[in-house]
């Protein structure tokens, strides 16, 4: 049976299992029963196939502990299925004067990730042919025979592959395009030269759903990944309709009736597949489908300046969040913000990866758009790869100018405590306001978060811009010092974070 057959019958062999996230408002002390781990595409997890009665003695002591002495917390979640070493590969420069062609520098890069830790990756814009440039469009690749290869690279070193797709940006230039799909002037102009469709065209639908699905088919990719260029209603400015929209889902600010099926639509088909479905969405945003599942991962963060703020506003979404601070926007203290802000809360940044990126792109004659340049980020980039030729290199579009060369090294290390912390089975108790874990109350901006398997591990986060010390009722040791003496007494300086494990 070949791949693609295999990749097909995957989801049909497999018993079909979610992760279970309680809101706070439903959470009991007494609380503690979910469906088990099932088994899934990524393999048995341990704590079905291989957990002995030992391993599961310490799992249930360590959640009897969280159960008897945690009274109250943000969320609580059992984890599943969750692949969180994510890494956003840059295929090469699109537009180009010829085709991106995968070769050794990938097999290179790509085994620096594996050794890295990272599970997943996905490759934007870049791999399809957006202008047209040469014989394709934004639903089919660049070079097909050449991503082909590429996507066998990936897989043949154990990691998964999604490729970009979005549900709702088209090109207004391409000869596809029909302006029905689009509400009057819900476009971004220029160089980008994208039209919003909206979700409730069945022009669109119909043009779109099934090339979608071709993707799937024709690369052997391991599920999709949607820029879903979509204006939640609560933030839309246009009132008037698309001459071939039917407005007829129910539309509040708080639930979008038309995109949530589409994206239900589309995760469906993906799930039935044993597939991965990843979602970026403006800002902070999350789509809001009444509780209906429509992704199994959400990139959060573009155009977001406050990374306190994006803390804040994503710390409840739905599992799993992918956090990715807008490097060229807001302003960090340095490269343990990308992981104080995430990991208490069951998230991990994304990491930019692949070939450098030297913003060419930016400043490439596009036929379809005569005379326009990119003027922004990419032409930042190609200035600043022109004068660093030899790097420290920009990977992605979220990275600042001039990049950060601490970041990747401080990613793979904070990842290698992160990883054991959230193995299938893991209860997370995030943001801890109540219990019997501390001998005094948490300091102002503090913030404690708890994950409980064999191992059970306290996370101690502070926001604050002074020094805290906090006291634990039960003694612990740093995740990254495991050697070290157990104690009850941590000092945590100002914006810092904290990984300790639980010592009996």
């Amino acid at each position: 049976m070949d791949r693609r057959e295999f990749f097909k019958m995957g989801a049909q062999a497999a018993v079909a299992g979610a992760a279970l996230s309680i809101p706070a408002e439903k959470i009991s002390a007494a609380d503690s029963s979910a469906p088990a781990a099932a088994a899934g595409k990524h393999g048995t997890p341990a704590v079905l196939a291989s957990f002995t009665a030992d391993d599961h003695r310490k799992r249930l002591a360590h959640i009897g502990i969280c159960t008897q002495k945690i009274r109250k917390c943000l969320r609580k979640h059992l984890i599943t299925d969750y692949l969180p070493a994510q890494c956003v590969y840059n295929m090469g420069e699109y537009p180009s004067r010829t085709p991106w062609e995968p070769g050794e520098y990938d097999e290179q890069e790509l085994d620096r990730l594996k050794a890295h830790g990272i599970q997943l990756i996905h490759v934007m814009d870049e791999w399809n042919d957006r202008y047209g440039l040469f014989g394709g469009n934004k639903l089919t690749s660049v070079n097909p025979e050449g991503f082909r290869r590429f996507v066998k690279m990936v897989h043949a070193r154990g990691l998964k592959i999604l490729a970009y797709a979005s549900s709702g940006y088209f090109v207004g230039t391409d000869p596809d395009y029909r302006k029905e799909w689009s509400r009057p002037g819900d476009a971004f102009g220029g160089w980008w030269d994208l039209t919003r469709c909206v979700p409730s065209s069945p022009g669109w639908r119909a043009y779109f759903l099934p090339r979608m699905v071709q993707i799937l088919e024709d690369y052997e990719v391991d599920g999709l990944y949607n820029d879903w260029g979509y204006v939640p209603n609560a933030d839309r400015q246009i009132k008037e309709n698309a001459p071939d929209e039917m407005p007829v889902f129910e539309e509040t600010p708080k639930y979008d009736g038309a995109m949530t099926d589409l994206l239900y639509l589309i995760y469906s088909e993906i799930k039935r597949r044993g597939g991965i479905y990843k979602m970026h969405a403006d800002f902070s945003n999350q789509p809001l489908t009444g509780g209906l599942k429509v992704y199994d991962y959400l990139w959060v963060g573009e155009n977001v300046q406050s990374v306190d703020g994006l803390r804040e506003a994503t710390k409840n979404h739905v599992p799993y969040v992918v956090p990715c601070i807008h490097g060229s926007l807001a302003k960090v203290e340095g490269e343990g913000d990308h992981f104080l802000h995430a990991i208490p809360y069951m998230q991990f940044p994304l990491l930019q990866g692949g070939r450098p990126m030297t913003g060419e792109r930016g400043v490439i004659p596009i036929p379809r758009l005569p005379g326009i340049r990119e003027n922004g980020f990419y032409e930042a980039a190609w200035k600043y790869y022109q004068e660093h030729p030899n790097g420290p290199y920009i990977y992605g579009g979220w990275d600042p100018i001039p990049p950060n060369p601490q970041t990747r090294p401080a990613h793979e290390r904070w990842l290698k405590q992160y990883l054991p912390m959230v193995e299938d089975g893991t209860w997370a108790f995030l943001e801890v306001s109540d219990s019997d874990l501390f001998a005094a109350p948490l300091p102002k901006d503090c913030v404690a978060s708890v994950y409980a398997n064999r191992e059970m591990y306290l996370v101690l986060a502070n926001y604050g811009q002074t020094p805290q010390q906090i006291a634990t009722s039960d003694a612990y040791v740093p995740a990254d010092s495991p050697a070290s003496a157990p104690a009850r007494q941590w000092q945590l300086e100002k914006r810092t974070l904290k990984i300790l494990r639980y010592s009996a």
